[in-house]
């Protein structure tokens, strides 16, 4: 399998509000940059769209490490917190619903395909790759302002 390193972020101006999502995916010498985003969302969601995204771009199962700034989406996949949550019809020991089910259960099918890990890094400290996805998903959420 190719080895593959993807750099995610995800940016939403109120909570909910206007949102955006970025991701680089670099394989050897290749860089492939992309962002969207949606007028009505939640920073999570964005952050799991990004990774949905760069995951769906991938065209064969890959070794694929993830960087994020998202301990939400960090936590919940290398802790099995999420594993557990589907395991119990997405209620959290709580007895809260999951929030993001939906995108949950899209992320957990795309990872089958993948051998996947999740490593998260500080935000804002000067992760060239980590800045430029911050920059492109803040850039689309502007756009709905």
């Amino acid at each position: 399998m190719k080895d593959v390193t993807i750099y995610t972020d995800g940016a939403c101006s109120k909570n909910p509000g206007p949102g955006g999502w970025a991701f680089i995916i670099k394989f050897k010498e290749h860089v492939l940059e992309k962002s969207g985003g949606e007028e009505i969302t939640t920073n999570n969601r964005m952050e799991l769209l990004a990774v949905i995204n760069a995951i769906k771009t991938l065209k064969e199962p890959c070794n694929v490490k993830i960087y994020t700034d998202s301990k939400y989406v960090v936590d919940s996949v290398e802790k099995g917190w999420v594993f557990n949550w589907q395991k119990n019809n997405w209620i959290k020991p709580n007895k809260q619903k999951a929030l993001n089910k939906d995108l949950w259960e899209e992320l957990l099918e795309l990872l089958k395909r993948h051998n996947a890990s999740f490593e998260w890094v500080k935000g804002h400290a000067n992760i060239e790759e980590n800045e430029r996805c911050d920059k492109l998903a803040v850039r689309e959420c502007e756009k709905f302002k």
